[in-house]
């Protein structure tokens, strides 16, 4: 581990599943730093689940290991003191309260009742402590599966699509909940197959598809490897983007509404072939980074050929 790196607080180490003829996970690495929130994103069927499930001791790995806090799940004296996971939220008995579904999971882990009234206060649901869970919109229901799987005042988070069902001002909470849990030093891995759901939450990208790691790194870098596009609106945007191919600028588009789409060239290159080119500018804007459509573009299989030096990705082997 090098100077200034955090320790793994989950790793995966050539983790593979096979159910029957189906490879769901194949030779998968990656590691979640303590301290992070990790987001592992991936398309329906890109075998995410399967990956939690192998990290928590659920489903036993056709190949490969799986720790957490470095050592199998299994292992862990205290599970729930280590780490909390939300799976499914959909499992919660209909007929039982709130406050008695996790009373339930305070009796088995040995903790006080009390405990349960205070997630129940961190989620906020403490006004609907004694409704029936079979009553509860979905978001609640996320929101009373978080608050198991806080019970046992865990150092690490593990969410299988937690936004889902949730309105955009529980989304905003979920968001800001996960950043005060991290910035406490604790870790959260996230899944969604979503980028935009998690984008302005995660700080790092694990992201599979059809089981095989395409990308691990940081948001940021992710967003940095790529460029964004410049709209610029002119006199002749066909003959300037005939200039610019002539000078080896060779992605300009012309969009329907005449400004002319140019992607990896800066301004001042672009001004500078225009004006002998006979073409006069009138304006400029600069488009950022669409990550959604990088993500898509990855999960689709026609990323292999823009690898980026200094960053870890995988594929189709």
């Amino acid at each position: 581990m090098s100077a200034g790196e955090h320790p793994a607080a989950l790793e995966a180490i050539g983790l593979s599943k096979q159910f029957k003829t189906v490879d769901a996970v194949s030779d998968l690495s990656f590691t979640v730093p303590q301290g992070s929130i990790t987001g592992f994103l991936g398309p329906n069927g890109a075998g995410k689940t399967t990956t939690l499930r192998m990290l928590l001791g659920l489903v036993r790995p056709t190949a490969g290991t799986a720790t957490i806090a470095g050592v199998p799940f299994a292992a862990l004296t205290q599970p729930a003191r280590v780490v909390g996971a939300v799976l499914d939220s959909l499992s919660l008995h209909p007929n039982r309260t709130a406050l008695g579904h996790l009373l339930v999971y305070t009796a088995a882990t040995g903790l006080p009742d009390s405990r349960a009234r205070q997630v129940l206060a961190l989620v906020g649901l403490e006004q609907a402590a004694h409704q029936k869970a079979g009553t509860f919109s979905l978001g609640m229901r996320q929101r009373l599966a978080l608050a198991t799987a806080l019970l046992g005042d865990p150092q690490m988070l593990v969410l299988d699509e937690p936004a889902n069902g949730l309105d955009p001002e529980g989304i905003a909470w979920l968001r800001e909940f996960l950043k005060a849990f991290a910035r406490s030093g604790r870790t959260v891995l996230v899944s969604s197959h979503i980028l935009r759901e998690v984008e302005q939450t995660v700080d790092r990208l694990v992201i599979v598809s059809e089981g095989r790691l395409v990308y691990q790194g940081g948001i940021d870098d992710l967003r940095r490897s790529r460029q964004g596009r410049i709209l610029i609106a002119g006199s002749d945007p066909a003959t300037l983007a005939i200039a610019l191919a002539a000078n080896g600028i060779t992605d300009a588009q012309v969009l329907p509404d005449g400004r002319l789409a140019v992607t990896g060239a800066e301004l001042d290159t672009i001004a500078a072939i225009a004006q002998p080119a006979g073409v006069r500018i009138f304006g400029a804007t600069a488009e950022p980074v669409d990550l959604e459509q990088v993500f898509l573009s990855m999960t689709s299989g026609r990323y292999a050929a823009d690898y980026q030096p200094g960053h870890h990705y995988g594929g189709p082997r």
